[in-house]
């Protein structure tokens, strides 16, 4: 054992890639992985562990991997022993309800009675439970939107992201299930290493300066002297806005970080009240 930290991730799907690429943001040097099960990072006590998603949460409780990337899909399905560090933002989805396009389904109720097919019956079970419906559920390993048309069952209930996949088997989304995103998770327990856990803080920090700087954009703008108070009192910032003199003495800019999606709701005030000069930047990361 090197004492490197350890993480697993999925070793192919949906998550491979944004997890690689928020990991390469965090300043990370990962060397070209292929068909490896296991790559060590250059320049950090990281060693990455690809794995199948439905593997991960028992290798994180089981101490095989030390933290893991996973959907919460998969961690609510295992019901293992771990603990959520951080939501990650990426890997969004939902678990939903899907039928024939032929047939109909007006009310949640219809479903009573029905054979539901899936992959992740005991996410299933207790949304059934909690609606006081009753139905059967088939339990598949894989290919469920093929079920219906084989007559194996009357629904199905599984992971939509663009419904793409639904369309092209003639079925149609319903009711919503579970909400899914890629989150970080650790064992129950605390890592007994103390060499470990200061890694770990050392990689939360790291993934937390890039998940901040996602959700927000650096704003600058020359404004009117005599504007200043009402332009800032418009600017929704994180911290206290940046104020710098210009060779006009008249005209002053003005920097702030603002979360990203507030941006477009807050321009044309900003320029009613004399903003010139708009610009929006990405930020890489931000420590806060």
């Amino acid at each position: 054992m090197n004492g490197n930290l350890k993480l697993a991730i999925q070793k192919k799907g949906r998550l491979t890639e944004k997890s690689l690429e928020l990991l390469r943001h965090c300043g990370l040097d990962i060397e070209n992985y292929s068909e490896r099960l296991i790559v060590s990072v250059r320049n950090f006590p990281l060693d990455i562990l690809f794995l199948r998603d439905d593997d991960i949460p028992e290798y994180v409780q089981d101490g095989v991997a030390d933290i893991g990337i996973v959907g919460e899909n998969v961690i609510y399905e295992k019901q293992t022993q771990t603990t959520m560090l951080e939501k990650l933002g990426f890997g969004r989805c939902s678990l939903m309800l899907a039928y024939p396009e032929n047939k109909e389904l007006k009310k949640i109720e219809d479903i009573n009675g029905r054979i539901i097919a899936t992959t992740y019956p005991r996410i299933l079970k207790d949304y059934l439970g909690s609606n006081n419906l009753n139905a059967k559920i088939i339990e598949l390993s894989g290919s469920v939107e093929i079920a219906p048309s084989l007559g194996v069952a009357d629904l199905i209930c599984d992971i939509v992201s663009t419904g793409n996949t639904l369309m092209m088997n003639k079925l149609k989304k319903s009711f919503k299930v579970f909400d899914s995103e890629a989150v970080l998770i650790s064992a129950a327990s605390s890592l007994s290493d103390e060499k470990k856990n200061d890694m770990l803080n050392d990689l939360l920090r790291r993934i937390r300066s890039v998940l901040t700087a996602r959700s927000s954009k650096y704003l600058m703008m020359n404004v009117p002297k005599n504007s200043l108070e009402k332009i800032i009192n418009i600017i929704p910032s994180l911290k206290s806005p940046t104020v710098l003199h210009l060779a006009d003495a008249n005209m002053l800019a003005v920097h702030a970080v603002i979360p990203s999606n507030k941006f477009w709701s807050i321009i044309e005030d900003l320029k009613a009240a004399g903003a010139s000069g708009i610009l929006l930047l990405p930020i890489e990361n931000m420590i806060q």
